[in-house]
């Protein structure tokens, strides 16, 4: 009989690496912030948990799908995702590096999302014209809260007059 060799969390990560946002395509779903979580069964099964971005995020099935899709593509036999709702994610755990891929697509990337005490409310009233990921113009103003997607706002800028969309901070 021939032991099968048994996936690494570190492994089953990199492989999420390249599952790509079906909604945001420049960002792999673990730079995107929503991989929560990944266990490794005694049996080699692996149990992804996952956040949506919004609770009724539309991609969410699709990325569901792809997440079982690639790991079993790789070899592994037992996939499970768990979509989770607590905690609420928020674009704050969204990596640096990540939203100079956002940027560099032409999606300002988002603010920060919590205030430094905690006060989302405030930092809500306060929110800072988004700069424009073509020109780095802060003259910018929102046309639509709603983009293509609900996490991201249509903004126009006045400095370039480019219209572009802007991940919102959450």
């Amino acid at each position: 009989m021939v032991a099968r060799a048994l996936f690494t969390r570190d492994d089953v990560l990199a492989i999420l690496d390249g599952v790509m946002d079906p909604e945001v395509p420049v960002l792999s779903v673990r730079e995107l912030g929503i991989v929560r979580d990944v266990t490794i069964g005694d049996d080699g099964s692996v149990r992804v948990t996952v956040t949506p971005t919004y609770s009724g995020c539309p991609a969410i099935r699709v990325i569901e799908q792809d997440i079982v899709s690639a790991l079993q593509a790789a070899g592994i036999a037992e996939v499970q995702v768990a979509t989770t709702y607590s905690p609420a994610w928020t674009s704050d755990w969204i990596p640096v590096e990540a939203r100079a891929k956002l940027k560099a697509y032409g999606i300002a990337p988002p603010g920060r999302a919590a205030s430094p005490d905690g006060d989302l409310v405030q930092l809500m009233r306060a929110r800072p014209s988004a700069q424009c990921p073509y020109c780095d113009s802060r003259e910018t103003e929102v046309r639509s809260e709603f983009g293509s997607t609900a996490c991201k706002s249509v903004c126009w800028c006045r400095a370039c007059g480019q219209p572009f969309e802007e991940f919102k901070a959450i």
